[in-house]
């Protein structure tokens, strides 16, 4: 097997209008479609793919090792990267404002990465981020 890219990402929704609002109105995500579908294309495609265990995403947004049981335990994480640290700072502004309660954030990673950390309307784990290394340039080849 050889994959090439992701070809797509996005939640299994219960609650079509609750996911629009989250992902189009809040994050402002060009989603568009009818009653049966509404996605979006030609977006640029996902520069990360890792396996981030409970236990390390629960030290990093907790400060302990074990998920809290009053809080659901996310399957998935997606992370939605901005352009500067102080754009991840209004994200967090903007999300609460919307009644969006967050779990951790803005807050600097030990490994530089700054995040604001919430679990949107399906259960999933939500970031926005600004990861510095994404942002350099690559060298013309």
């Amino acid at each position: 097997m050889n994959i090439k890219f992701v070809a797509g990402f996005g939640p299994l929704v219960r609650d079509s209008n609750a996911s629009l609002t989250f992902y189009r109105d809040v994050l402002g995500l060009p989603i568009v479609g009818d009653d049966d579908y509404k996605a979006m294309d030609g977006f640029d495609g996902i520069k990360h793919f890792g396996q981030w265990m409970v236990e390390d995403a629960a030290e990093s947004i907790f400060g302990t090792r074990e998920w809290p049981a009053d809080i659901q335990v996310p399957n998935a994480n997606i992370e939605f990267d901005v352009e500067s640290p102080e754009a991840v700072a209004e994200a967090a502004r903007e999300l609460e404002a919307a009644g969006y309660p967050l779990l951790v954030g803005p807050k600097t990673e030990p490994w530089n990465q700054t995040v604001v950390r919430l679990i949107g309307p399906e259960g999933m784990l939500v970031t926005i981020s600004y990861t510095p290394w994404l942002h350099e340039a690559s060298p013309e080849v």
